[in-house]
């Protein structure tokens, strides 16, 4: 796997993880935190609890479908890009029309709440 291909999975792993961490297992949160999130490798993960790469791998890939199959049941990453696609799109739109948001609380602070 490219470094960059890399570089997306962990990424994409670590939004899945920010929308679905409390409903993984506690061993399933911990490895993908120490993986992902601390970079540590499987050796190192494998040091720690006494267990095999192997086994490390397996929960972590595991821990990863569990992950991807929450959000092909609930879309909350999707959506929560959707919206962020479509604030970007009302900011370049409203700029368009001369409409600066930073002059306008009323419009920043919408902007705000949806963002969150």
């Amino acid at each position: 796997m490219s470094q960059e291909n890399r570089l997306e999975k962990t990424n994409r792993i670590n939004l899945l993880f920010a929308f679905y961490e409390l409903l993984l297992t506690e061993k399933q949160q911990t490895f993908l935190k120490y993986y992902f999130h601390d970079d540590f490798s499987l050796g190192e993960i494998a040091a720690e609890f006494e267990i095999s790469r192997q086994a490390v791998y397996e929960h972590i890939k595991r821990a990863e479908q569990v992950l991807e199959n929450y959000e092909s049941k609930l879309g909350l990453l999707e959506k929560h890009e959707r919206r962020n696609r479509n604030l970007e799109d009302l900011q370049n739109a409203l700029e368009r029309a001369g409409v600066s948001i930073d002059n306008n609380q009323q419009i920043n602070d919408i902007v705000h709440q949806l963002r969150e």
